[in-house]
């Protein structure tokens, strides 16, 4: 019943500088910006970032780990992704932070590490083209398969909406246009790691086995939204019935029963491990995911998800990206150790 084919771009275009492109995502090519040198897939931080330790853990939730299990068979699902099948796995005791890494607490970590995005080096980022003034659309880099996405000079965390835009207003809000690269080079600074895929599953699912969402089957129980994603006709109108037209606050809607929020739409969120659609029905302890290749996970789902497009924002859906690739709806939060 999904028009959704697999990698389809609405989730978050693949940039296709330094490690090629996006599956499927006909990613976009431009120069990098004069005198900047762009990363590749597994680039290490740019060694200025502090020892371990750097950010408070005051939002980190310890969660006792176990044996759950993650993956799907809903027919509302993408076999193709990779959802399935059902399998067991054991995670040992871990934490993982209650939000999305805000913008206010991404530019602590650039403010004492002097940390530079991918995005600022390659000097352009994706940009849903609904946010973008006329003077802005007109001549954007656009993927093939999703032209909704722009790619636009300028545009970074910072500025996420390309060049005269600001955080004003957004210092709560998730970080976006950061890289796998980035987002790994906080999560050091903060004295943690990027969450496993499978750890990440575990947390969202909030104790509830086998359910749609963090809260349940039912998308909006009782006529009430839960998560921040597209209502209305994706990609030309989108009537924002969730309060919502672009990203909400960390710690927008109701958290799930660990205690976490947005663990479904907002942004799409980054995991440590390298992707594959290729998984077994047996029992897992601790996967980290395979040693090679190319894209990495993203989970979640995003303010631009619509269940007509890209019913991605479930508990057991998934996608991947190149590690090189920022967009306005890709962000990530940090996970420890126990």
């Amino acid at each position: 019943m999904n028009a959704t084919q697999p990698g389809a771009s609405c989730c978050a275009p693949g940039r296709g500088g330094g490690t090629g492109p996006a599956d499927g995502s006909g990613a976009v090519r431009l120069p990098p910006a004069p005198g900047t040198a762009p990363g590749g897939a597994d680039r290490a931080a740019d060694g200025r970032a502090a020892p371990a330790g750097g950010e408070s853990h005051g939002t980190l939730v310890p969660l006792p780990g176990g044996t759950f299990l993650m993956g799907t068979q809903d027919a509302e699902g993408f076999a193709e992704d990779g959802e399935g099948p059902v399998r067991p796995v054991t995670l040992r005791p871990f934490s993982i932070d209650a939000y999305a890494v805000s913008n206010e607490r991404f530019a602590r970590f650039v403010a004492d590490t002097g940390h530079v995005s991918e995005a600022e080096r390659f000097g352009w980022s994706f940009v849903f083209a609904g946010f973008l003034p006329a003077a802005l659309r007109r001549g954007a880099a656009r993927p093939p398969q999703a032209p909704w996405w722009c790619g636009v000079p300028g545009a970074s965390w910072r500025t996420p909406f390309g060049p005269g835009s600001g955080l004003d207003g957004l210092a709560d809000h998730p970080v976006a246009h950061v890289s796998w690269a980035d987002a790994a080079a906080y999560c050091r600074w903060a004295g943690g790691r990027l969450p496993t895929e499978a750890e990440w599953e575990y947390a969202a699912r909030g104790g509830l086995d086998q359910r749609r969402y963090p809260w349940g089957d039912e998308l909006t129980p009782g006529g009430e939204h839960r998560c921040n994603i597209w209502q209305g006709h994706f990609p030309t109108k989108n009537t924002a019935l969730d309060g919502y037209p672009g990203t909400a606050p960390v710690d927008a809607f109701a958290p799930n029963g660990f205690g976490l929020f947005n663990m479904a739409g907002n942004v799409w969120e980054w995991c440590a491990d390298r992707w594959t659609t290729d998984h077994t029905a047996r029992r897992r302890t601790d996967p980290a995911g395979p040693a090679s290749g190319a894209n990495r996970v993203m989970r979640g789902g995003s303010y631009l998800c619509h269940r007509s497009y890209c019913n991605r924002y479930r508990v057991a859906a998934r996608t991947s990206n190149t590690p090189d690739s920022t967009t306005g709806n890709l962000g990530f939060r940090c996970a420890r150790d126990a």
